[in-house]
């Protein structure tokens, strides 16, 4: 049975169109709505719920409303914001590039300090750096012992040589720049100015002195094989990356740090 005070509860709480807002009442079993009115312009944010009100007062009778509470859109801080894909430099290059500062396929070098330079023949003539010196004449006695006379031809080089090994000779037998690259390094582009390299031929076979057919010599075929012992190597093999003709009397020393950073770090060439 309801009573006349029920009626009246009744007949004031007719069930709106549209979600209200309901405030708190003396009975703490009554939750109160978060908003009276839905985001229309955005309604995946809302969830339906439903709340069951139990009026007591109107003789239990159950009311049951369908309310709409917004859902808090979901903060974006900057920690959980989407990253961008690293992209690759294309301007970046690896250790092993082979891409590097030359002239006519020559590399640029270094003048090697007079000081640190020593002789490697008797008359004084031609000089090494220091340490390069010393396994050469190294070299030099064990191959004697094996009865083969290395003869050094060239070693140090100043700008001033180079010019007039590169630029008169040029003239004197009339060849254009990238033919006498072929054979010749330009001023500041040489191996010799470093003191690490040095030119070397047969005391028993002088013809082939600066010619490739110095490959054919007793002295050559022992560099082949123990050259390596005292730290030389050919610097211009055959098929050579720098395109400079196949050069089997040049040798260069590598034999500690700086000549091996001069040779191969510095201009970041690749293995021979």
């Amino acid at each position: 049975m309801i009573g006349s005070a029920g009626v009246d509860a009744l007949n004031n709480s007719s069930l709106p169109e549209k979600p209200v807002n309901l405030s708190k009442s003396s009975s703490d079993d009554i939750p109160v709505a978060v908003r009276d009115t839905p985001d229309t312009k955005h309604p995946s944010r809302w969830k339906p719920i439903l709340i069951v009100v139990s009026l007591a007062a109107l003789g239990g009778l159950p009311v049951s409303l369908m309310l709409s509470a917004p859902t808090p859109p979901r903060q974006t801080t900057a920690s959980s914001s989407p990253k961008p894909e690293a992209t690759a430099n294309p301007t970046s290059t690896n250790s092993e590039s082979t891409n590097t500062e030359n002239l006519l396929g020559h590399l640029p070098y270094q003048e090697a300090p007079p000081s640190e330079l020593q002789p490697i023949t008797s008359d004084g003539g031609i000089k090494m750096r220091t340490a390069a010196a010393e396994k050469f004449k190294a070299m030099s006695a064990a191959a004697q012992a094996n009865g083969i006379i290395l003869v050094p031809i060239s070693g140090f080089r100043s700008l001033e040589d180079q010019k007039h090994l590169f630029f008169d000779v040029k003239a004197q037998r009339a060849q254009v720049a990238t033919k006498r690259a072929e054979v010749s390094a330009p001023p500041g582009y040489s191996e010799h100015h470093t003191g690490y390299a040095v030119d070397i031929g047969d005391r028993n076979t002088p013809a082939t002195n600066l010619s490739q057919s110095f490959e054919n010599t007793a002295a050559f075929k022992w560099l082949e094989q123990n050259a390596a012992r005292y730290s030389f190597e050919i610097s211009f093999t055959k098929g050579n990356p720098q395109g400079v003709n196949y050069e089997p009397w040049h040798w260069r020393f590598v034999g500690d740090t700086q000549s091996l950073e001069t040779f191969y770090k510095a201009h970041n060439l690749p293995r021979p």
